[in-house]
């Protein structure tokens, strides 16, 4: 008699998934903007850097050997544990307020301003912008719920914003310095803030503006002339400034596929500075619609991994310096492509991770060396559904124990 075969238990087959210890998809976002960077900054500098060093990768070189330091200092910055930005806030803000007073002195004149050091390939205004956002992110997650207290809260914000937006203005440069308000006005909100302390900021904001705009001063001049030019354009394009013309032919003559890598016309002495603030003017004209879409969609998804890495962050300091970071790397962009297309007043933000320039770029790749740490420590210890469910992310964490585990303060007890 067959003996019956006996039921087997299911065979189960585990997949292999594939963990990176960082965000991938930010990565790969970040690598296709740098590596359409590079290309965009050759095609926009052949000429002039053949005209002026003899041969046309000069410029290209240089901005390699940006990245490559950049993306050293990334590499670094993904590695240390974002905790540590708790005790370097400090000193790098004071070696960031020496730098901008030393530039006001011993900086090289560019453009009737005096804000780079070494013929313009050092500006402490980009180490500003990264160094506020590390600061305030340290100072706000101390504070708590204090800074609702307007002796707590409202005036050092004030006074530390204000300090360092008044140095960058004696340079001058209004888009750093307004860049950086911006910036913080975010984190403040982010960090808590209520709506009366945001518009307490918003009007004094715009006080201070609107007074420094009427002061007899160069960058005043510079300023009303700015803001009148985009009023103009607004009523009439034909009227607009040189820049914004030139910037609207290129769109036009790019089309929807655009001339061609390379073939960009506007770049031999039409377009003002055709590698840094209007490189995406250039993009237009040679990958047309399509490439300017291609570029947008890269920074949606390198924002869209900024922000889930910030919603997704252990405690209060990660969530507030990934959050600065993101506004920070977003707002630099969508001002620059509003420039080109005539929506905003011009300002001199470079494009990130594509326009040409060292101090941007490596601060930049720093920045988002930190925003990949944050991640790290989100993939590599992951919430419970207990701890979101109770709200236990906002408790305040220990990380004094050896071992690096965090505890959580109880209310009582021992």
């Amino acid at each position: 008699m067959a003996v019956a075969d006996q039921p087997q238990p299911p065979q189960t087959t585990q997949k292999k998934t594939l963990r990176l210890p960082f965000d991938g998809l930010l990565l790969v976002a970040l690598g296709a903007l740098l590596i359409f960077g590079l290309m965009m900054v050759y095609s926009s500098t052949f000429d002039w850097s053949y005209r002026l060093h003899g041969n046309p990768a000069t410029i290209f070189v240089r901005q390699v050997q940006w990245l490559v330091l950049g993306l050293a200092l990334m590499f670094i910055a993904a590695r240390v544990d974002y905790h540590w930005w708790r005790y370097l806030a400090v000193p790098l803000m004071i070696i960031t307020l020496i730098l901008l007073f030393a530039v006001l002195i011993l900086g090289s004149t560019v453009f009737n301003a005096q804000r780079a050091f070494f013929n313009g390939s050092v500006q402490p205004s980009e180490l500003a912008k990264f160094v506020i956002i590390v600061y305030l992110a340290v100072w706000l997650a101390s504070k708590g719920d204090k800074i609702r207290a307007t002796g707590y809260g409202l005036i050092p914000f004030g006074v530390i914003v204000g300090t360092l937006a008044t140095l960058i203005l004696l340079q001058p440069d209004l888009s750093a310095a307004g860049t950086i308000v911006l910036i913080a006005g975010l984190m403040f909100f982010i960090a808590g803030a209520d709506f009366l302390q945001l518009g307490g900021v918003g009007v004094l904001a715009f006080g201070t503006a609107a007074i420094l705009l009427q002061l007899p001063t160069n960058f005043a001049a510079t300023g009303r002339q700015r803001l009148a030019d985009f009023i103009t354009a607004l009523q009439d394009i034909t009227q607009a400034s040189w820049h914004l013309k030139q910037s609207a032919v290129a769109f036009v003559n790019g089309g929807l596929f655009g001339r061609g890598l390379g073939e960009s016309h506007q770049k031999f002495g039409f377009l003002p500075t055709p590698h840094t603030d209007s490189i995406f003017a250039i993009i237009g004209e040679e990958l047309g619609l399509v490439g300017c879409l291609f570029v947008i969609a890269l920074y949606a998804v390198l924002l869209w991994r900024g922000y889930r890495i910030a919603a997704q962050a252990r405690d209060p300091l990660g969530a507030i310096l990934a959050s600065g970071i993101v506004c920070w790397l977003s707002l630099e962009a969508i001002v620059n492509v509003a420039v080109m297309v005539g929506a905003f007043p011009f300002a001199g933000n470079p494009l990130p991770f594509i326009s040409y320039g060292g101090s941007n770029l490596v601060v930049s790749l720093i920045a988002i060396g930190v925003l990949l740490g944050i991640s790290r420590r989100v993939e590599t210890e992951p919430l419970s559904r207990k701890v979101r469910a109770t709200g236990l992310l906002n408790a305040r964490f220990d990380f004094g124990r050896r071992d690096g585990r965090r505890r959580i303060s109880r209310s009582g007890g021992r």
